[in-house]
């Protein structure tokens, strides 16, 4: 029996581009569950939709995406939200992870790659568009060979292992990349998170996000 199709509500105000995207989602084999261009309107029904996905635009009419991100994380938190922006500003990505964004993409990404990005999203991956992703980077080496007090030290290889996870690579493209095995990969990240007190994978990258980075020029 073949799995279930991934779950997508699509959320942004321009008609033309939310039509697009829902096209392209149920053209590669996703189910769009909703779509509409109000985050108020998200709040109510994500519920009674169930989506697996929330594909979110930043800028609505009514409610800020990073309202609604906040609102849909606390109140329906099986659904995973992937921020599909136009902007690239390094505050409104903050703003979005904080506030409990899954990945956050640029809408100049390609289809394949935004595609590829609701898969890895529903999958639990910590998705970035290759540019903002270095907002992690930085972070990762600081935890490695600066941390703040009270913070555990990382290993090298756990240092090493956890680059790669903010750059949004799979556990499978980091042990091809290490030549380590996958479930190698799984204990470097399993130990760093038990060191941090934290979940999964994308609790790590917010925890990153949190602690630093928004510490520079603001």
């Amino acid at each position: 029996m073949s799995e279930p199709a991934t779950r997508v509500m699509v959320v942004d105000d321009h008609p033309m581009w939310r039509d697009s995207v829902s096209r392209d989602l149920s053209e590669a084999g996703f189910k769009v569950v909703a779509a509409t261009g109000e985050g108020a309107q998200a709040l109510r029904i994500v519920a009674s939709v169930r989506p697996d996905v929330v594909v979110l635009d930043l800028q609505l009419p009514d409610v800020s995406g990073v309202d609604v991100t906040r609102g849909l994380h606390a109140g329906y938190p099986a659904a995973r939200v992937l921020i599909l922006s136009a902007s690239g500003e390094h505050r409104d990505v903050l703003d979005a992870v904080k506030a409990g964004a899954t990945g956050y993409i640029l809408k100049s990404a390609s289809r394949a790659e935004f595609l590829d990005a609701v898969r890895r999203t529903s999958a639990g991956d910590a998705v970035f568009s290759p540019g903002l992703a270095g907002l992690v980077l930085g972070e990762f080496r600081r935890l490695a060979s600066d941390p703040a007090p009270g913070t555990p030290r990382l290993t090298e290889r756990e240092a090493e292992v956890l680059r790669m996870v903010g750059t949004g690579m799979s556990y499978k493209q980091i042990a091809d990349r290490l030549v380590l095995s996958h479930r190698t990969v799984q204990n470097h990240v399993q130990n760093t998170l038990t060191k941090l007190h934290l979940h999964n994978r994308v609790d790590l990258v917010r925890y990153a996000i949190e602690h630093g980075l928004d510490s520079g020029p603001g």
